[in-house]
């Protein structure tokens, strides 16, 4: 495993990091065996920096990492979550729910402390309620040992935030799509040349830049001299920045962790030849010809108060403006049996009642409302709608008969 220094502290952390927002699940909850596998051979083989929060997995993820943690495996790692700073109303709930994620994550101290997601409104409300004495408080007694923010804004509000305070580290999003988005590589050499320690998030835009690679985009990689997958290049990309410390991946299958990891391991500071970088250069430019939503599926958006599967309708959209043929059909009959609830609750785009809820939680800035209507007018024409209605009151007869049949 490769290694990279914190410069303010020393710390030796691993360029893969563990994102527990994305464990793997069963019936819709964290799958608490094959998770506790995943994060016990990653440790094992070198990975010291997990990362969690206190709303992911449905609040889940920190009271699992506290019981997945035990038998020694605390001691081996740096442990990172958030301050949920939008749930604040004072500095007494910032000391509350500093106790209650050490409780649930059964541990004294928190190795990297970060106030979750920050963007200018969100940084304002939470500095005036007195957030960095909390955080001068809390690491002079020793239940935060480094201090930090997640951050989803403008590189502008980036560099406000940079200079208000004695930072040791910050985590943005970054990878070869997001150069010029939010901190960007701007953001990045910024933070770096005031020795904060950068960790980034996204490596693969939520998934998206390794599934279902469309074939114009696979006969660029093709162009290269090394074979790699796309996961690989993405994060080598990453990697090959020597501002960046460690770069987290949500990962919930082994394949992928022993991949990630022997990548991190081989992955140095400008490794990549100058063909290779123009070859992630050219992916990158062919990836915005195609996309139609920048959406990464974080869901942040999330509860719509309407019932609206914002993520899911975009990931939708987005595979439809991709592929073509067989799998546009495909993601039409998705969209139909999923979204416009065949087999469930209908939470299709055309629910939005445009309240804008969404939009102010989006940490891309995506205007959440008319992407949706965008989404409406692809998917649910007049005899879609009309089919979803069919199918629906044929539900209960279809399954009726499923039962007998399965009686006899």
């Amino acid at each position: 495993m490769q290694y990279r220094e914190v410069p303010k502290t020393g710390d030796k952390l691993s360029a893969l990091g563990l994102g527990a927002m994305r464990l793997p699940e069963k019936d819709g909850t964290i799958d608490h065996e094959k998770a506790t596998a995943l994060l016990h051979h990653a440790i094992d083989n070198g990975v010291n920096y997990v990362d969690t929060a206190w709303p992911y997995h449905n609040e889940k993820s920190e009271v699992f990492l506290g019981e997945a943690l035990s038998g020694g495996y605390r001691e081996k790692i740096r442990l990172a979550t958030k301050m949920p700073h939008w749930l604040v109303k004072d500095q007494t709930d910032m000391d509350r729910f500093l106790e209650i994620q050490l409780k649930r994550l059964n541990t004294d101290h928190i190795d990297y402390y970060l106030i979750h997601s920050l963007t200018e409104g969100g940084w304002k409300k939470i500095r005036d309620k007195g957030v960095l004495e909390f955080l001068n408080r809390a690491k002079k007694d020793g239940r935060i040992k480094n201090v930090g923010f997640s951050f989803h804004d403008r590189a502008e509000v980036f560099q406000e935030i940079i200079g208000a305070y004695d930072w040791d580290m910050c985590l943005i999003q970054y990878n070869y799509l997001d150069e010029n988005h939010q901190a960007g590589t701007q953001g990045l050499k910024y933070a770096a040349e005031r020795n904060i320690a950068v960790m980034v998030m996204e490596p693969l835009r939520g998934g998206n830049l390794v599934r279902n690679v469309p074939p114009e985009i696979e006969d660029i990689w093709n162009e290269a001299d090394v074979k790699r997958s796309p996961a690989e290049w993405a994060f080598r990309w990453v990697w090959n920045h020597p501002e960046v410390t460690v770069v987290l991946s949500g990962m919930n299958e082994m394949s992928q962790l022993d991949e990630n990891i022997r990548t991190a391991s081989e992955a140095e500071p400008d490794s990549l030849t100058e063909k290779e970088r123009d070859i992630v250069h050219r992916v990158a430019e062919k990836y915005r010809d195609l996309m139609a939503v920048p959406c990464t599926g974080c869901n942040y958006c999330m509860p719509c108060p309407v019932g609206v599967d914002i993520p899911g309708c975009f990931d939708l959209y987005n595979s439809k403006r991709i592929f073509k043929g067989i799998s546009d059909h495909d993601t039409q009959y998705r969209y139909l049996v999923h979204q416009m609830g065949v087999l469930g609750k209908n939470s299709s785009a055309s629910l939005c009642v445009n309240c804008g809820k969404c939009k102010e939680k989006c940490p891309q800035q995506i205007d959440i409302p008319e992407k949706l209507k965008e989404v409406e007018s692809q998917f649910e024409s007049s005899r879609t709608k009309l089919t979803a209605r069919i199918m629906r009151n044929f539900l209960p007869v279809i399954r009726q008969f499923s039962l007998l049949k399965n009686r006899s």
